[in-house]
C-alpha cells in the first residue's frame, strides 16, 4: 500500500470521469472555488446564472468524479474541493508525457538513421 501522499494507479473509468468533469467550463469555475475553501451548493448557484438543482447537478458530476466530496449537516450542503485526486491526473499526464516523449524521440532517432544510410 502506498502513502496516502503518493498517486495511485488511475483506471481509465477514472480518467473518463474526470476528463469529463473538467470538461464543461461550469464545473472548472466551480472547482477554482472550492480550491479557495468549502462553500455549500447554494453559495455555488449562485455564483452562476442557474438554479440549485442545475448547480448540484454540475457538483454530483465533480463529486462521481473524486474531486470534490460533500457535507451535509442539517439542511446544507457543503462541498470542498479534494486535491489527491487532481494529483493522481497530473502523475498520470506526467508519466505519459514522458512515454510519448520518448517514443517520439526514438521514432525520430530511427528516421534520421534511415535518412543516413542512403
Amino acid at each position: 500500500m502506498q502513502p496516502e501522499f503518493l498517486p495511485q494507479e488511475v483506471s481509465d473509468e477514472q480518467l473518463d470521469l474526470v476528463f469529463k468533469a473538467l470538461a464543461d467550463r461550469t464545473r472548472r469555475e466551480q472547482l477554482k472555488i472550492l480550491y479557495r475553501g468549502p462553500a455549500s451548493v447554494t453559495e455555488l448557484a449562485s455564483r452562476f446564472d442557474m438554479s440549485l438543482p442545475a448547480a448540484s447537478k454540475h457538483l454530483r458530476v465533480l463529486e462521481k468524479a473524486g474531486l470534490i466530496e460533500r457535507h451535509k449537516q442539517g439542511r446544507i450542503s457543503t462541498c470542498s474541493f479534494k486535491p489527491q485526486k487532481m494529483l493522481e491526473i497530473e502523475h498520470w499526464l506526467v508519466t505519459n508525457q514522458q512515454f510519448w516523449r520518448e517514443s517520439l524521440d526514438n521514432l525520430a532517432d530511427y528516421f534520421s538513421e534511415q535518412k543516413s544510410k542512403k
